[in-house]
């Protein structure tokens, strides 16, 4: 996408867990403590294309909170590795995931985009634990949009569609930038909505703790910062 093709967007939306937020280490770091507790130690790419599997199945059905769909994994885990989790051993995802740090380049990158971007995440998340995050991104975010408040989860187009409304009502004038192909690139794209994918490091190749799809980006990135300095901020 040439710099000049920025001038059309008014607002830069973002996926958090896994685009903001290092959800992967997150996930390893809680879930290993289960596992190696009974005396099982599985690959981190193993951990998280069960992970992918578990809870896009989770979110597929109809809706329930993120907490639930965190439990859901936990015990899909246990289903497949011959235990059964313990109710503290339940909930270590969600007990974990307020302290999940930002990748090293989301609020400076966050920070410079803002001066010419209205910023606004969209995220498969409760309203009360995006508000732990929240304060960690380090800038203000304009707008918010969790599954909670449509009752779905992306990819479901409900949740663009409610992207869309909240911000301008114009999907062209929204760019969407996400590490998951499934969950927002390819949906983001058939929104109308422009799409960067951000290829972060991975245990997992280039997917991490998402389904493995092919992605049709409008653009490409490693970074976050990288992103800010192709808009020229």
């Amino acid at each position: 996408m040439p710099a000049d093709k920025f001038e059309r967007f008014r607002v830069v939306s973002f996926d958090c867990y896994g685009t903001l937020i290092d959800w992967e280490s997150g996930i390893l770091s809680a879930l290993k403590v289960v596992l190696a507790s009974r005396g099982l130690f599985p690959a981190a790419g193993e951990i998280l294309t069960r992970y992918a599997d578990y809870e896009s199945e989770a979110e597929a059905s109809a809706y329930i909170p993120y907490r639930q769909v965190l439990r859901e994994v936990v015990r899909r885990f246990g289903a497949t590795y011959g235990f059964s989790p313990d109710p503290a051993e339940l909930e270590c995802l969600d007990r974990s995931l307020p302290q999940w740090k930002p990748f090293d380049d989301t609020a400076s990158a966050l920070g410079r985009l803002r001066k010419r971007f209205r910023l606004a995440v969209l995220s498969n998340i409760d309203d009360d634990m995006f508000a732990q995050t929240r304060a960690k991104l380090g800038v203000a975010i304009d707008h918010v949009v969790t599954a909670e408040q449509v009752g779905a989860y992306k990819p479901s187009p409900a949740m663009f569609a409610a992207l869309i409304k909240q911000t301008t009502g114009d999907p062209r004038s929204i760019l969407h930038v996400a590490q998951s192909t499934f969950h927002d690139i390819i949906p983001g794209r058939a929104a109308g909505l422009a799409t960067v994918w951000v290829r972060r490091d991975s245990a997992r190749a280039v997917f991490g703790a998402t389904p493995a799809v092919s992605p049709q980006p409008d653009m490409e990135v490693p970074d976050l910062l990288t992103l800010a300095s192709l808009a020229r901020v």
